[in-house]
């Protein structure tokens, strides 16, 4: 009988070692998937980023997590993704501050026109305190909707038109230009007597070739990706705003992630967001000569006529003030005051 007891007692011990190992195995075989999306082509520095991404999280973390990328607004646009994202049904996207203004109006402050002075002032104050107080603000404002990293897609916006050059903003006075459906954008080009005409993305290149508008804003790298130099032929290089791309995940997905994998992702953010930074700037060289060889002529204002655009460009940020105050202007501009100093100490300490 006591024989009999222990063979009873020791088969429970091994069914019960059995089943722990079992789901002990079966927690570390978990496969958690990050479905992304981007409304850029499949030549688009977005898409370079996003198969970084993915070759890193995927080998970092031997299979545990999968990345599924959708390019070319497959899942919708900037607004349709990001809200895909807060409502769990997509885990991660890409958008520009304006695509989120519907959702996060008080943060196209960093839209506004001439605030950062080159690409090195804007990477430090993104990579830098200024980027935590935007997802504290987004997290407070949408429990569900995570900022994780802000870099770029496409360089700087400029003006871009089909029939006339644009040297001056007089030069704008009357035309139709493309815009996002943002009021920031809106204002900047009413502010400079332009015809704001709101349309998204994935039909620009149908609404340039109907007439349904005469230019837009945009970075040289996204006009030959998408091919709207087939019909634009002038570009101002007024650099009047940098690029953010602004990459959200679920905070739910993300909480759910152990801790390991949360280490995985955000290394692998990182290193997309170096991919998306650079990219453009190289392949711009390529773009601009193409641009040239398709008859597209390039005017870089002057000193003078650049003082002229931000002059008539500051009706669009007394319009962000008036709506929702100057907290976040004030943030932003000491971030950007920081960041240069912090430059020029780094540059003196080489000389």
């Amino acid at each position: 009988m006591a024989k009999k007891r222990f063979l009873l007692v020791a088969a429970s011990v091994i069914l019960c070692s059995a089943f722990l190992v079992a789901g002990w195995s079966g927690a570390l075989a978990k496969t958690y998937v990050i479905k992304t999306g981007h409304v850029g082509s499949v030549d688009d520095e977005d898409q370079d980023a996003a198969l970084v991404f993915k070759n890193f999280v995927e080998s970092q973390s031997n299979g545990r997590v999968k990345v599924e990328i959708y390019p070319a607004a497959q899942l919708g646009n900037f607004r349709q993704q990001l809200e895909s994202v807060a409502l769990g049904t997509q885990e991660m996207t890409i958008t520009t501050m304006g695509g989120a203004s519907n959702m996060f109006p008080e943060l196209q402050v960093t839209d506004i026109p001439y605030m950062f002075p080159n690409d090195r002032v804007a990477e430090m104050v993104y990579d830098g305190w200024f980027t935590e107080k935007l997802r504290e603000y987004a997290l407070k404002k949408q429990p569900t909707v995570r900022l994780m990293v802000v870099t770029n897609t496409g360089g700087w916006r400029c003006f871009t038109t089909k029939n006339k050059q644009i040297r001056t903003p007089k030069d704008i006075k009357g035309l139709k230009i493309r815009t996002i459906e943002s009021d920031l954008q809106i204002n900047l080009v009413k502010a400079m007597g332009g015809n704001p005409t709101p349309v998204p993305w994935p039909e620009l290149y149908t609404s340039l070739k109907t007439g349904v508008v005469e230019g837009t804003k945009n970075g040289i790298t996204d006009i030959i990706n998408m091919k709207f130099h087939e019909m634009l032929k002038h570009m101002t290089l007024d650099y009047h705003a940098y690029m953010g791309a602004f990459y959200w995940m679920n905070n739910d997905f993300y909480n759910s992630l152990p801790d390991d994998l949360k280490k995985i992702v955000l290394d692998g953010l990182y290193h997309l967001k170096w991919v998306s930074r650079d990219f453009p700037k190289r392949t711009a060289i390529d773009a601009y000569e193409t641009f040239k060889k398709a008859g597209g002529t390039i005017y870089v204002p002057t000193p003078e006529e650049k003082a002229q655009f931000v002059k008539a460009a500051k009706p669009a940020k007394q319009w962000y003030i008036n709506k929702y105050g100057k907290e976040w202007v004030d943030l932003l501009e000491k971030a950007v005051k920081e960041a240069e100093a912090e430059i020029e100490r780094q540059r003196k300490k080489n000389l």
